[in-house]
C-alpha cells in the first residue's frame, strides 16, 4: 500500500498540499493539463522556493475570475465536464460535497443553497481538484496526518471577521487531533481541512 503522511505542524491548505505532492514526485505537466481541462481560463505555475532556508515547491494559480460565488452544482458540472479521470472527478466532488455539508450546517441551510465564496473561487477549485489529481498521480492509497496546527486569531471572510479555526474548518476537523501554536494567523484553511476530512 502506498501511503501519504502529512505532517501538519504548520497547518494545511490546498496550494500547500499541491506544492508538497509535486515535491514528492507528482507530474506538473500532467497536473497542468488536467487543471486546464476545467476551462476556467486560469494558468498554473510551479516554482522552486525557500522558506526559512528549506527548499520547497510553491504552486500558483493565476486567473482573472470575477465570479462572486458558485453553488455546488456549478462546481460539480465544471469537474464532470473536464478531462479528469473518473477517480479524480469522484474524489474532487466528494471533497466539495463534504465541504458543502459542513457549510450547510454552519449556515443552517441546505447543501444546494450553500454559496461557495472563497472556496468557489477558481484558485480554491484548482487547489482541491489539483490535490486529488496529485494523490492519484502518485498512486496514493491511504492518507495519514499528524495533529493539525490550526493557527489562532481571526480571519476576514465574506461573512465578516471569524475566529480561527473558521466554523467550517472546525466542523470538518471534528474528531481529529488539533492544536494552536505560533503566529495569530489562519494556518489550516477550509480547503485543506476538507481534503483531509474526505
Amino acid at each position: 500500500m502506498k501511503l501519504c503522511y502529512i505532517d501538519a505542524f504548520s497547518g494545511i491548505a490546498g496550494d500547500m498540499t499541491i506544492g508538497a505532492l509535486l515535491d514528492a514526485g507528482a507530474d506538473f505537466p500532467a497536473l497542468n493539463e488536467a487543471l486546464s481541462s476545467l476551462a476556467t481560463g486560469a494558468t498554473f505555475r510551479f516554482e522552486r522556493t525557500k522558506r526559512k532556508g528549506i527548499a520547497a515547491g510553491k504552486f500558483h494559480v493565476d486567473h482573472t475570475d470575477t465570479k462572486a460565488h458558485r453553488h455546488l452544482h456549478h462546481i460539480e458540472k465544471m469537474i464532470t465536464d473536464s478531462g479528469l479521470s473518473d477517480r479524480v472527478k469522484a474524489n474532487a466532488i466528494a471533497v466539495f460535497r463534504k465541504l458543502g455539508q459542513s457549510e450547510s450546517r454552519m449556515h443552517a441551510t441546505t447543501i444546494e443553497k450553500v454559496h461557495f465564496h472563497e472556496v468557489g473561487a477558481v484558485d480554491s477549485i484548482a487547489d482541491i481538484v489539483g490535490a486529488c489529481f496529485c494523490l492519484d498521480n502518485l498512486g496514493i492509497e491511504a492518507i495519514h496526518c499528524s495533529a493539525i496546527n490550526v493557527g489562532s486569531g481571526t480571519v476576514r471572510t465574506e461573512h465578516g471577521i471569524l475566529p480561527i479555526p473558521a466554523p467550517a474548518t472546525a466542523d470538518l476537523l471534528t474528531g481529529m487531533p488539533i492544536y494552536s501554536r505560533g503566529p495569530d494567523v489562519e494556518l489550516t484553511t477550509p480547503t485543506g481541512a476538507a481534503i483531509l476530512a474526505t
